[in-house]
């Protein structure tokens, strides 16, 4: 097995918009500054839509509600670590808990 197929694995991971104003600019900011991180490449996919998840405008362009299912599909060779660390941050809400007063 050739390293170089390794290290095009595409793995994917399902998450869900749980913050109440959806994935608005701080959350995609977020979003887009821990995709830069890795290596390898970050999409997000809604329905029929495919963005880079390392730009905060193409994320932005999913406009995705709260509640909105997304794909996260990492391919690379850190693109297991890329997705706990994305997963991650959807379940934390983008650390916005207290913010409830909707």
């Amino acid at each position: 097995m050739s390293r170089e197929a390794v290290s095009q694995e595409t793995l994917s991971r399902e998450v869900v918009v749980a913050n109440s104003q959806g994935l608005h600019a701080r959350p995609a900011d977020m979003l887009a500054r821990e995709a830069r991180k890795w290596q390898s490449r970050i999409e997000l996919v809604a329905d029929a839509q495919r963005a880079d998840g390392k730009s905060i405008l193409e994320v932005l362009t999913l406009a995705a509600e709260a509640g909105t299912r997304l794909v996260v599909e990492a391919t690379g060779p850190d693109a297991r670590q890329a997705l706990e660390a994305i997963g991650s941050l959807f379940e934390r809400r983008f650390n916005e808990q207290n913010d409830q007063e909707s």
